[in-house]
């Protein structure tokens, strides 16, 4: 019998983050947001939801910050 299984990331959801400014330009309204789970699949099929990547990414000056690198009002705005 063969069995098929692994990670692989789910669907990413994106949003704008708006009313919060770049650290690193700070321009206002140009952050965007990208939420990714990661699954524990087997035969193609998510069984089990293992982690969530949280990546921020300004569209101005194109800086990108991953979860360890928030502000408290990126991380607040992407809660949401």
């Amino acid at each position: 019998m063969i069995l098929f299984f692994g990670t692989r990331p789910g669907k990413s959801r994106s949003r704008k983050l708006a009313g919060i400014r770049c650290p690193n330009c700070s321009q206002a309204n140009t952050l965007e947001g990208t939420v990714t789970p990661n699954f524990f699949h087997l035969f193609w099929i998510p069984i089990l939801k293992l982690k969530t990547f949280y990546f921020i990414r300004c569209a101005y000056c194109k800086a990108a910050y991953y979860q360890d690198e928030f502000t408290p009002e990126m991380a607040n705005s992407l809660e949401e």
